[in-house]
């Protein structure tokens, strides 16, 4: 831990706050309060307290910045690629030069625990490197039309792009979606979540510093319903970049289709983790404790689900249980091995999940009980929670409890695990453990998900494109993917001889 952010720390502690916090919007490039003066707090999910209060956005907030964009579109779309990609170079610089400041915020907006809110700056700042790089490799093709004639085509900007983050990963999120459209030239506006709104916020203003110009990129506060809503259904809004559950997915899409404008969805899912009988159980073990209580497992690719062979399951579960037990609960600025859910409410959520199926006499392996941090006797916790043996159209196998809460499947072998891996209405990510190289591509091939990890559960980074199947949406984030999310593709076609 850096100076700085030890001295963050304290003052948190001792302040209850941390001082020059943004608190309005950020739009055409300066911080302006709400035009109708609403404000609201922020929590801290490790004391469930609030900690700082800020701009409740509105209607008119969101005209103000969509209008921002759509003004600074034209100029910022023929902005030479190789000066978009200087830009987010130097955002990246900045993100890692207030990094401590960065992490601390994210940790007290989210409640994670703070070396994963490090790990999410510093992912940022590569986000914003890798598509630096990528702004000026953006590339048309020619036509074969014959001599006579000439064919091209090449790649705009779609245009105003709205981004609605979610609560979990607000600056990592902000990120991926944020630094594609840039670097393809289109402008945002940006709605966090209302639990979350700092970093989107801080990373405004990093952006402004490194260079980009005013209206390029703004953010507005507030709630789904007076902010997230009436941006989506904007009608200068192109595209809508959305995060969160397939409910308000699927009003998302029905909001924008009057504009017809292009909707990327990340829906989250119920991710299988398949662990065969040859599988390295050590590397096995490892991977599903960070797949479900990495963020106390609210995570959209979140390994929720083991799909365990029965030869082994004993063991594995046994070594499971005995790794969740020790793991270390606190408050995320003292850096725990497991933190606090987000909020009151959903709390609430994850414990009705489990309690429910306690009442229907699923096995509780270990947890299942809410909790606090013991060093205050305070926050939002749930336990890390594993339910055994878990029967196939049981409620906590169908759906996504986004918490700390691994249910445990048994299965005879490779072909009822892939049977098992694909009977849920989800298909976001999976895993896979095996030593056998040709069965984890077979699964891999069969298994109904955007991205497979083999032999280590969130494996790759930012280069990798990332999506869903199924319930888990449409449309890949991250790769070069991205890159085509936000731009499309003009075709010309010229005779030049007589």
């Amino acid at each position: 831990m850096s100076d700085d952010t030890r001295q963050m720390v304290e003052d948190y502690f001792r302040t209850g706050t941390l001082a020059g916090l943004p608190d309005r919007h950020f739009i055409d490039g300066e911080w302006v309060a709400s035009s109708d003066g609403g404000r609201m707090q922020s929590f801290d999910a490790g004391s469930a307290r609030a900690f700082h209060d800020f701009a409740a956005g509105s209607v008119g907030d969101v005209d103000r910045a969509v209008d921002a964009a759509r003004r600074a579109q034209k100029s910022w779309g023929r902005t030479r690629a190789s000066e978009r990609g200087r830009i987010l170079a130097r955002a990246a610089e900045l993100i890692r030069a207030h990094a401590g400041r960065l992490a601390v915020a994210e940790c007290l907006d989210c409640g994670k625990p703070l070396q994963e809110a490090e790990g999410d700056v510093s992912g940022a700042a590569r986000c914003f490197d890798y598509y630096a790089g990528a702004a000026d490799k953006l590339q048309g093709a020619t036509f074969p039309l014959g001599p006579n004639h000439l064919g091209y085509s090449h790649h705009e900007p779609v245009g105003v792009t709205a981004h609605i983050i979610p609560w979990n990963y607000p600056l990592s999120t902000a990120a991926r979606g944020i630094a594609p459209a840039l670097a393809a030239g289109c402008t945002v506006v940006a709605k966090p979540a209302e639990q979350t709104p700092l970093t989107a916020l801080m990373l405004a203003e990093i952006l402004h510093q490194a260079g980009l110009p005013a209206g390029v990129l703004n953010v507005v506060t507030g709630t789904g319903v007076d902010a997230g809503a009436p941006l989506v259904a904007h009608r200068d809004v192109r595209h809508v970049s959305f995060t969160g559950s397939v409910m308000t997915g699927v009003s998302v899409m029905q909001a924008a289709a009057p504009a017809v404008s292009s909707v990327l969805l990340e829906l989250g899912g119920k991710s299988p983790v398949v662990v065969l009988a040859d599988a390295d159980l050590d590397a096995a073990v490892e991977g599903v404790l960070g797949a479900i209580f990495e963020n106390a497992g609210q995570i959209c690719s979140a390994g929720s689900r083991l799909v365990i062979d029965r030869r082994i399951h004993a063991e594995m579960v046994g070594r499971l249980v005995d790794r969740a037990r020790q793991l270390t609960i606190g408050h995320g600025l003292r850096r725990p091995q497991f933190g606090p859910l987000n909020s009151a409410g959903h709390l609430d959520k994850v414990a009705s999940y489990v309690d429910a199926a306690r009442d229907r006499g699923v096995e509780i392996a270990t947890g299942g009980s809410r909790t606090v941090d013991p060093a205050s006797g305070a926050g939002w916790f749930f336990e890390p929670t594993i339910l055994d043996n878990v029967a196939r159209q049981d409620a906590v196998v169908q759906e996504e409890i986004f918490g700390p809460v691994l249910t445990v499947q048994v299965v005879d072998g490779e072909e009822e695990a892939l049977e098992v891996a694909n009977d849920t209405p989800f298909g976001l990510v999976a895993g896979i453990y095996t030593r056998d190289f040709g069965t984890a591509h077979r699964l891999a091939r069969d298994i109904e998900a955007g991205q497979v990890f083999i032999n280590e559960y969130f494996a790759g980074g930012i280069e990798v494109p990332f999506g869903g199947t199924k319930m888990s949406g449409f449309g890949r984030e991250k790769g070069l993917a991205a890159l085509e999310v936000y731009s499309r593709v003009k075709s010309v076609a010229a005779r030049i001889e007589g």
